[in-house]
């Protein structure tokens, strides 16, 4: 499980149901070696390199990766007056990144003198993911964020009828649906393609990126004059985590009915 969210450890909803007792400020912070080197690019050129980054976990956020300054191009930040405050980390610095014709302005930020319980940031510094025109995990291009070390995806053969319905259309039946499990998120469950009817699924344009399951296709639910907005997704290329839900539908919203049943 991650550790600061979804019911971790250290998370505001963390289970009371263990044998020990944890006294924590309101944010829990946890920082840890990641173990491989990461690299980001910006304009053209290799603006971080840093194989002694570290990931910060804070109470539901998505973990942070930091790196020493020696890890990143000095050269080409410019420092700005714009700063920021955390009363569990301290006053944050900020600095533009800028490369030739290509800037991102408050790209990075460090908190230079931060406050003791935080005392290991000092000589850190942290980019914004969405600054950097790409970012790679060893040779591996990354989405969306870092692999967060402590989260899971899990995907199971199920024996349950699952059925999704729109009023009194049935949209998705399937004897022989799989159920993904993915840490802090409620079980999903994918359909495949030969219990779907594919004549009430409309593509859309929308694309979402997961650094576990890889890139999602989505598709509107259209019945009569109804039409649900994204409310069916697959994985047709997804990354390892998601293999075994290839091409499989994910059906979730509000105005659906997603009913599931056992077989006798």
């Amino acid at each position: 499980m991650s550790l600061t969210r979804g019911g971790g450890p250290l998370a505001p909803d963390a289970s009371t149901r263990v044998n020990y007792h944890i006294d924590s400020p309101e944010r829990c912070l946890y920082l840890h070696q990641f173990p491989r080197r990461v690299r980001a690019e910006f304009g053209g050129r290799t603006v971080v390199d840093s194989r002694q980054g570290f990931l910060l976990h804070e109470s539901n956020l998505l973990p942070v990766f930091y790196f020493p300054w020696d890890d990143i191009a000095e050269s080409l930040l410019v420092a700005t007056e714009h700063t920021t405050h955390c009363p569990f980390k301290g006053e944050a610095s900020y600095w533009t990144l800028r490369v030739g014709d290509a800037v991102a302005h408050n790209a990075v930020w460090s908190y230079l003198d931060p406050v003791p319980a935080a005392r290991w940031l000092r000589g850190l510094a942290a980019m914004y993911w969405s600054a950097a025109h790409a970012w790679y995990d060893e040779e591996e291009k990354v989405h969306a964020h870092l692999r967060d070390p402590f989260h899971r995806v899990d995907v199971r053969q199920s024996s349950d009828i699952v059925r999704v319905s729109l009023g009194e259309e049935v949209v998705a039946v399937s004897s022989y649906p799989k159920v993904l499990s993915e840490t802090g998120l409620p079980n999903r469950y994918y359909l495949p393609p030969e219990g779907i009817h594919s004549d009430l699924l409309v593509p859309s344009r929308t694309r979402t990126r997961c650094p576990y399951k890889g890139e999602a296709s989505y598709w509107n639910v259209r019945v009569g004059e109804r039409e649900l907005a994204d409310a069916a997704w697959s994985y047709n290329h997804p990354l390892k985590d998601a293999h075994d839900v290839r091409e499989y539908v994910c059906f979730n919203h509000d105005e659906l009915t997603i009913a599931r049943e056992e077989q006798p």
